[in-house]
């Protein structure tokens, strides 16, 4: 449905924005897809009371407002106007609750629950496993196998988006990749100063891992390497403290997508000692 209402509200516009705009299309389909525009991380971050209607959703499941208003000794109006605005915000879902019970009393029940989104506001264990996972298999498979398997998940992320991106200009390109980990991503910003296109990215969703595994961080050098057609290299890195990644699209070293070889950042050539701009 999504891509039936993209090709809807394209139809009246130029070839050139209508192909920029599925290709945004597609990258977005494999991105993050919790609420992009609000830079909460934790449930510690809300109010007081839409906190507190979180906190008891977590602790007892699926909640009625007047479930919920019990519970915390609010008033039901006061829990149905939290409610609204945590449905706006994505961090909760709503559904009829339709039963033989209900339908002799009145009025059928809307049951309210923790979203993806909002389950994700509690704390996760993660970035210790997923770097525990790497290490297992270096461990107990070899370096080798580790890469191969980076290797793969280049293959798919490349796979995933690169049809979208085919007849595009380098520019258009950099435009719908901009999406490249979150939906709309409002921390990754597009620089062409200095002659060069840069892709400064303030918000890695990954930083908990790749601040301990930066090889992980290959996965996205290579990937956009090979979509772009030109190296990829990063400028600057989270790791290094620089509170960000740039990548640079080095227009002067052009690839073949096709015969490119998967490489870890340490095994290509260095980049020339060039800073991109604030």
């Amino acid at each position: 449905m999504g891509f039936i209402r993209l090709i809807a509200r394209e139809s009246g516009r130029g070839a050139d924005s209508s192909k920029i705009a599925l290709a945004k299309f597609s990258v977005r389909r494999f991105t993050c897809r919790y609420p992009a525009r609000f830079p909460i991380l934790s449930v510690d971050q809300l109010p007081d009371s839409r906190r507190a209607i979180l906190t008891t959703l977590k602790q007892r499941g699926p909640a009625t407002i007047a479930q919920l208003a019990d519970a915390l000794g609010l008033t039901g109006e006061a829990v149905r106007q939290q409610l609204l605005q945590l449905h706006r915000d994505g961090w909760v879902e709503a559904r009829i609750e339709r039963s033989e019970e209900r339908a002799r009393t009145g009025r059928p029940a809307t049951i309210y629950r923790l979203s993806e989104a909002g389950d994700h506001l509690f704390p996760k264990q993660y970035d210790g496993l997923s770097v525990a996972m790497i290490d297992a298999v270096a461990e107990e498979m070899g370096d080798d196998a580790l890469k191969k398997i980076l290797a793969r998940l280049t293959d798919d992320r490349v796979s995933s988006v690169s049809a979208s991106l085919r007849g595009l200009t380098l520019a258009q390109k950099v435009t719908a990749l901009r999406s490249w980990y979150l939906d709309d991503d409002p921390f990754m910003e597009i620089d062409t100063s200095g002659g060069s296109y840069r892709l400064k990215e303030r918000n890695c969703p990954f930083l908990n891992t790749a601040l301990r595994r930066p090889m992980l961080c290959s996965i996205s050098v290579n990937a956009l390497t090979r979509l772009l057609g030109f190296r990829v290299v990063r400028e600057e890195k989270f790791q290094n403290g620089d509170g960000r990644c740039v990548f640079r699209v080095l227009e002067d070293q052009p690839i073949d997508p096709d015969s490119w070889e998967f490489r870890l950042e340490g095994e290509l050539i260095p980049l020339p000692p060039l800073r991109s701009s604030a």
